[in-house]
C-alpha cells in the first residue's frame, strides 16, 4: 500500500561550518577554522539518515536553482533518497551558518531561501506523496502554514512525527496530529511557556502530552530520552560515546525513531534504536556525513553489550 516507509517534509540548507577556539562575543571577532560547506538542513537531513538506514525514504522540499542546491540535491540521491518531491528554483537555497567548539556544542544561525517558500500548495500537489508514506515527519525550518497542510493531507492509517526546531507556540490541529511530539529541553520550554516552571523532564514530557499530542519524546543528550503516552512516562537511557561533532544527531534521532515507529515498533523501542542512531552520529565530523549505516548501528549495539 505505501511507497515510502517515510516522507519527510522540510528543510534543506547548505552549512557553512567554521571551528572556533569560543564562540565570540558582542562586538568581538575570533579566528576559526577554514569554512567547511556540507548538505544540511533539518528535512535532508532527515532523510539522508532515515535512507541510510535502509528506510525506503522521500523528501518535499525546496531548494534554489544553484551550486548549493543542487550540492543537496546530490547528497540525496547518493543516500538513495526519492527527490522526486525536491522543488527547484523561487529563492537562493538556504544557508545555515553554524560554528562548533572543541566540546562539540554548536551556534546556527539559518537563512531559510528557498524554505520559506515551500508553500501549504506545493503540500496540496505533493497530496499523492503523502498519501504513499507510511509515516509522515516534519520540522519547523519551513513555514508553520505548511506543517498545518501536512497534517490536513495526511493518509488514514500514517503517522505524523514532527520536531518543532525552530521551536513556536502550535495550533491545536497540528498538537493532536503528533505521534509523537520530539523536544529536546530548549524546545520543551519554548512550548509550554510560563507552564514548563519545572526543572523535572518528566514534567515537562506530562504537560505537554496534556497540550494534545498522542505521544511525546523529550531527548536529554547524554541523559538520553523520555517517552510519554497515555500508558504513562519513561526513561530511555542513553548510549555512552566520545562526542566529536552533534551536528545533526537530532536529525538522525528523529529520523530513525520515525522510521522504526512505521516499522511497528513500540515508541520507547524505536526510542532506544533512535539513541543508537543518535550516538554513532556524533562520534563524526558533520551531519549527513557523519549518520550510520543500520549495520554500523548494530556494530555500537554490540559493543555497548560486551562493554558492560
Amino acid at each position: 500500500m505505501y511507497d515510502h516507509d517515510l516522507l519527510v517534509v522540510g528543510s534543506a540548507n547548505a552549512d557553512l561550518v567554521i571551528d572556533v577556539e569560543r564562540r565570540p562575543a558582542a562586538g568581538e571577532t575570533v579566528l576559526g577554522s577554514d569554512l567547511a560547506v556540507h548538505p544540511g538542513g533539518k528535512g535532508a537531513n532527515q532523510a539522508v539518515a532515515a535512507a541510510r538506514l535502509g528506510a525506503r525514504t522521500a523528501l518535499l522540499a525546496r531548494v534554489g536553482d544553484d551550486a548549493y542546491g543542487r550540492l543537496l540535491l546530490d547528497s540525496q540521491r547518493a543516500a538513495g533518497v526519492d527527490t522526486a518531491g525536491v522543488l527547484v528554483g523561487g529563492a537562493p537555497t538556504g544557508v545555515a551558518l553554524i560554528t562548533v567548539d572543541p566540546s562539540g556544542d554548536n551556534s546556527i544561525v539559518v537563512s531559510p531561501g528557498a524554505n520559506g517558500r515551500l508553500t501549504p500548495a506545493d503540500v496540496r500537489a505533493a497530496a499523492g506523496l503523502c498519501h504513499a508514506s507510511r509515516v509522515v515527519s516534519a520540522q519547523l525550518e519551513i513555514p508553520l502554514e505548511t506543517v498545518v497542510e501536512v497534517v490536513r493531507n495526511l493518509a488514514p492509517g500514517s503517522r505524523f512525527v514532527l520536531n518543532p526546531s525552530p521551536p513556536r507556540p502550535l495550533p491545536a490541529e497540528v498538537l493532536a496530529a503528533c505521534d509523537p511530539l520530539i523536544v529536546n529541553e530548549h524546545e520543551a520550554r519554548v512550548i509550554l511557556g510560563a507552564a514548563g516552571v519545572s526543572e523535572d523532564p518528566e514534567d515537562w514530557a506530562r504537560l505537554l502530552l496534556a497540550k494534545g499530542p498522542r505521544s511525546v519524546v523529550v531527548t536529554l543528550g547524554s541523559e538520553g530520552a523520555l517517552v510519554a503516552s497515555a500508558e504513562g512516562v519513561s526513561r530511555v537511557p542513553s548510549v555512552k560515546v566520545a562526542a566529536v561533532d552533534t551536528t545533526g544527531a537530532g536529525d538522525s534521532f528523529t529520523a530513525a525513531l520515525a522510521w522504526r515507529l512505521g516499522t511497528g515498533s513500540s515508541l520507547a523501542e524505536a526510542a532506544a534504536y533512535a539513541a543508537r542512531v543518535g550516538a554513532a552520529a556524533v562520534t563524526r565530523r558533520g551531519a549527513q556525513e557523519s549518520f550510520p549505516t543500520a549495520e554500523e548501528v548494530e556494530a555500537l549495539a554490540s559493543g555497548e553489550g560486551g562493554s558492560r
